[in-house]
């Protein structure tokens, strides 16, 4: 299919509805879409291709777009073969064309196809800029997010980025549906290990004149923009986006499951509004490792197995881990019934991660619930439970520490200007004009102060 985003910049992807799992591991019920653009002007770029499943959908797209013209430009953000496996068939199409990446680019190209002759190239830098005719575009790159060789394109007379995965989303376009949970498992999932790195381009956005933002999966984002990236800039900080209590477990006879959800009437019944409860056997281990990431508290609850935890357990904190899990408070639930180790390992596991409160009143079943389970429950849930505003509190301490490090990196590099109260973007300037829109967080002028 294919879509004017602009009168010049026309939408060239695909819909995937026969992908069971993408990446082979993430359920995508409601498919995907591979998205690649072409911008038509005195010269013409083809911004990515896409996935080899859908190679012949998207060279049919490309030369309706086309209408008969020939492509300069081959531009290429990201070498993942669900964007990058229909090089070969463009080249074949399009022999004149010139491909356009980075040094990196370049060496994986040569990894992937290594048959392939590439033909005419041109190795860009970071910032360089092609000028296209009335389109002048500029070369964002994006390392670790989540290549190495990832870049970004900005086009500047549109005011379009060209955002590669970044705010990319599970899902076809063809099917109506929340932006922020697919986002989300997309992003916890794939990017989520990358944290600063996404923050450094944020920083880099946040210089930028944005109206529209075309990634490499999910929807064009042209309205409101300013709570994509807010929620981008919440992931990539590891700060909570929600007050609430997430509760993963195991339980192989029931009686860990008892307790869990005996855990879940006490914290409601104090006044947890939200509890998300997972059974990390029988889930989407990437909605629980979501959930995880939402939330700002976490409970785990798992039998004692072979001496160790439980399978899927373990397999679930090491999700977390990888994804440098932190700024959460973490309760605990154990099960055995000759030699309870799981408390133990549980709380080992988190030993080196990044401002983790453990709760100090943990859960030890042997075997069934029974009386002094129940008391255990009860104070476990209190603590949970009393534990939300502090960690509001820690939140916003958190927020304004990192606007007053934005402030003082603004003053020590001996900039005048004025910073955002709400995001910490610093507008150099003597004078900043009343009319003034925040690129980051989209706050008017009266958001600013002026940089001490």
């Amino acid at each position: 299919m294919i879509n004017n985003i602009t009168d010049s910049v026309v939408y060239v992807g695909a819909n995937d509805h026969e992908l069971d799992l993408f990446e082979s591991q993430y359920i995508v019920p409601n498919g995907m879409a591979y998205n690649s653009y072409v911008i038509k002007d005195d010269k013409i770029a083809v911004i990515d291709t896409i996935d080899k499943r859908k190679t012949d959908e998207w060279m049919a797209n490309v030369e309706e777009a086309l209408a008969g013209a020939v492509p300069d430009y081959l531009i290429i953000q990201h070498m993942e073969p669900d964007h990058s496996a229909s090089i070969g068939a463009f080249r074949d199409k399009y022999p004149d064309v010139t491909i356009v990446g980075n040094k990196k680019t370049f060496k994986m190209i040569g990894q992937f196809f290594p048959a392939m002759e590439t033909g005419s190239t041109l190795e860009v830098a970071d910032g360089d800029e092609l000028d296209l005719g009335a389109h002048q575009l500029t070369f964002i790159f994006a390392p670790m997010v989540h290549w190495p060789e990832v870049m970004m394109t900005y086009e500047s007379s549109e005011k379009i980025l060209f955002s590669a995965d970044a705010f990319g989303k599970f899902g076809a376009l063809d099917k109506d549906e929340e932006w922020a949970c697919e986002a989300r498992r997309y992003y916890i999932g794939i990017v989520g290990k990358y944290g600063a790195q996404v923050q450094n381009v944020l920083k880099k956005a946040a210089k930028l004149d944005i109206e529209k933002i075309c990634p490499l999966h999910g929807p064009v984002l042209d309205e409101d923009l300013g709570y994509y990236i807010g929620l981008y800039d919440t992931w990539s900080s590891y700060r909570p986006e929600d007050s609430g209590v997430c509760i993963c477990y195991t339980s192989v006879y029931g009686n860990t499951r008892q307790a869990v959800e005996l855990l879940a009437q006490e914290l409601k019944s104090r006044g947890v509004e939200t509890v998300e409860i997972s059974d990390l056997a029988r889930c989407d281990m990437a909605e629980a490792v979501e959930d995880a990431f939402r939330y700002d508290r976490l409970v785990l609850a798992t039998t004692t197995y072979n001496s160790d935890i439980f399978p899927f357990m373990k397999e679930f904190i090491d999700h977390l881990k990888e994804r440098n899990f932190q700024n959460r408070m973490i309760g605990f639930i154990e099960n055995g019934s000759w030699a309870p180790t799981a408390l133990k390992i549980m709380k080992k596991a988190f030993e080196d991660s990044k401002d983790i409160t453990m709760a100090e009143n943990n859960v030890t079943i042997t075997s069934a619930v029974n009386d002094d389970t129940k008391k255990q429950i009860i104070a476990l849930a209190a603590e949970m439970a009393g534990d939300r505003k502090a960690g509001e509190e820690k939140t916003a301490d958190l927020e304004e520490a990192q606007k007053e490090e934005a402030e003082k990196e603004a003053a020590a590099a001996g900039n005048k200007g004025f910073v955002c109260t709400i995001c910490g973007y610093v507008y150099e300037g003597d004078t900043l004009p009343d009319d003034f829109v925040c690129p980051l967080c989209k706050q008017g002028a009266d958001a600013f102060k002026p940089v001490e």
